[in-house]
């Protein structure tokens, strides 16, 4: 029998302070509330003590945003899913940001182990007046180990509704897609960044956002395999392919950073896990 998990946060907003209250049943955990920049924005940090989700394993991550709250929500470490013998192992997100909330959703990155029948679900409801920043890092095997990710399969999806929806099943045997220069190339690191808004952003604010994103891919080591696009009007998207994690996070980070500067008129102030 594997693991249920699940975790229900809630933020509302109590004077000029972002208020939380987190529920949970199974191994998730909340392992601090910090206010690193006031009281406005909760950072929140996650924990799965067993550290790793196997075959059988069912999380589930539920973040509701009222009017006016503010959470980061992050993890001290990689998520990790390991070999399975075969039964899937399921993690979903669902988050729910209401009229002027701002959720900015950040985990460390994911790892799937060779063999791992993984399922990755995030979905996120944007109130016309919400908005949102999140990024999804995935490492296929153990790249720094040269551990190859050869069998079983990591399935993502993606969604914003109405919006946007990505959705993909990567497989260890499928060479063509891992290794062909229409595929990944070779890479075995996948980044997705996003900006999104629950009403059509102005052309000028989504213009400076993609030439802020733009102007820091083009100055780093992965700007031949970093692309930025805005394929509806809600929705500016970052994608990045790496052969390590640490690249490809050291470029999210930037580009994090800008775009809290620019859209939302916030400096950067990354959390505590993030430096340790």
């Amino acid at each position: 029998m594997g693991w249920s998990g699940r975790l229900e946060l809630n933020y509302r907003r109590g004077g000029n302070r972002t208020l939380a209250h987190d529920r949970h049943s199974g191994p998730l955990r909340v392992l601090q509330s910090l206010y690193p920049e006031g009281d406005s924005i909760c950072h929140h940090v996650l924990v799965h003590p067993p550290g790793g989700i196997v075959g059988g394993d069912v999380l589930h991550i539920e973040a509701n945003l009222a009017v006016g709250a503010h959470a980061l929500i992050t993890t001290p470490s990689a998520t990790r899913f390991y070999r399975s013998a075969g039964e899937p192992a399921l993690q979903s997100v669902l988050a729910r940001v209401e009229d002027g909330s701002r959720l900015e959703w950040l985990p460390m990155e994911t790892i799937c182990h060779s063999a791992a029948l993984a399922e990755n679900q995030l979905r996120f409801e944007i109130s016309p007046g919400g908005e949102m920043m999140g990024w999804d890092l995935v490492a296929l095997g153990l790249p720094a180990s040269s551990e190859a990710f050869e069998a079983g399969h990591y399935a993502q999806r993606i969604e914003i509704p109405g919006v946007w929806l990505e959705r993909s099943t990567i497989r260890g045997d499928d060479r063509r897609l891992l290794d062909s220069p229409l595929g990944f190339a070779g890479h075995r690191v996948l980044a997705t960044l996003w900006f999104a808004t629950g009403k059509p952003m102005a052309l000028d604010r989504r213009d400076c956002l993609l030439d802020a994103a733009r102007e820091q891919a083009s100055s780093h080591a992965l700007k031949r395999s970093a692309g930025c696009s805005s394929p509806h009007a809600e929705v500016v998207i970052l994608r990045v392919l790496a052969p390590r994690v640490e690249p490809a996070m050291q470029l999210l980070s930037a580009v994090w950073a800008r775009w809290r500067e620019v859209g939302w008129g916030l400096s950067a102030v990354p959390p505590r896990v993030w430096r340790t």
